[in-house]
């Protein structure tokens, strides 16, 4: 494996493949046999790997690569910036001045991205199977009614239930009081 600040050669199996990183992830690669979560993005005339030694920040990529005019280098410059939670931080607060600060985001990119990710919440406890797929069902559901993220988030965090049916009942009279 070759470490630069921005990508690394990894070698698997004898073919040597650039996969591009964040500054972030790349200071935590201390060894030379390394885990990603890698996002393949294919364009008409390019083919890209770009890795994730944390799967939030992978998270984090996934989804600001899908508001118009953000592509991967603006993305991953968002991923060296800031951490996955210190961006969460950024968008439920409105601070578009700390937007402003990524390399290649002016203030138009920096309210636009502000407007579409309004109410993203990374769910970092997806370790503890809080994020199953009835919650995610449920939180979609919930959003087609018209509630936002933010607020879904909020009501899906104390309910109990085990089915996607029951969570959805349960937030509706949650979010109802």
């Amino acid at each position: 494996m070759r470490k630069e600040p921005t990508f690394l050669h990894i070698n698997t199996n004898g073919i040597i493949y650039e996969v591009f990183v964040s500054l972030n992830c790349s200071g935590t690669i201390k060894e030379k046999k390394v885990e990603l979560f890698i996002t393949h993005i294919i364009r008409e005339d390019n083919q890209s790997l770009y890795g994730f030694t944390d799967i939030n920040e992978k998270k984090l990529f996934d989804r600001v690569i899908k508001i118009n005019g953000v592509g991967p280098k603006v993305a991953l410059a968002i991923c060296s910036t800031f951490t996955p939670s210190g961006f969460t931080q950024i968008v439920s607060s409105g601070d578009i001045n700390m937007l402003k600060r990524v390399p290649g985001i002016g203030p138009k990119g920096a309210g636009r991205i502000l407007v579409e990710l309004s109410g993203f919440i990374l769910d970092t406890q997806t370790d503890e199977g809080i994020n199953t797929p009835s919650v995610s069902e449920a939180a979609m559901a919930l959003e087609s009614l018209g509630f936002k993220k933010e607020i879904i988030a909020t009501a899906l965090k104390n309910c109990v239930g085990n089915t996607t049916s029951e969570l959805v009942k349960e937030a509706l009279k949650r979010l109802q009081k």
